[in-house]
């Protein structure tokens, strides 16, 4: 009788081939969340266990710019550009909860693309209030995910490895 893979697999002359070590995490990973209900689940998923992970909010500039201008903002409150946030960046993850980031996301995506720098997409709501946001991240998102459950925002990024 032969021993199925699953078994030859676990066999200690096999071990040797096993990793060891934890898979290095993203190393610069950036969220960004794109309006105020977002930037709410960003401050409570930002005190998990991430490596590099810098976490942003997002407002439209003022001053009568095009629409799709805006200043990114750090948790402590310092503005920073996104020329300037996605310089040596890995992997981008994108909040979203209504249609007010559309433009936004699709600016932040398209800078992604351009750099190709892995791209991912959380929007949450209950319904069809992010039509907009989905539609801009579709296009550069790998991952996009559409839930009503903010903690699958935090497993998101716990399963990127930011």
């Amino acid at each position: 009788m032969y021993a199925s893979e699953s078994a030859r697999a676990a066999s200690a002359s096999e071990s040797r081939y096993r990793i060891t070590v934890p898979i290095a995490p993203a190393r610069n990973a950036r969220v960004i969340a794109l309006d105020a209900r977002a930037a709410a689940v960003a401050r409570r998923i930002s005190d998990g266990p991430w490596a590099n992970a810098r976490f942003y909010t997002c407002e439209a500039t003022r001053g009568g710019g095009p629409a799709d201008e805006f200043l990114l903002y750090g948790l402590d409150g310092v503005p920073a550009t996104l020329d300037d946030t996605l310089r040596g960046t890995d992997v981008v993850v994108v909040i979203g909860t209504d249609d007010s980031g559309g433009t936004r996301a699709a600016a932040i995506g398209n800078a992604c693309s351009a750099r190709a720098i892995t791209t991912a997409g959380v929007v949450l709501g209950d319904g069809f209030e992010a039509d907009d946001a989905v539609a801009a991240l579709r296009p550069h998102a790998r991952v996009l995910l559409l839930s009503a459950d903010e903690s699958d925002a935090f497993e998101l990024l716990m399963a990127l490895r930011v």
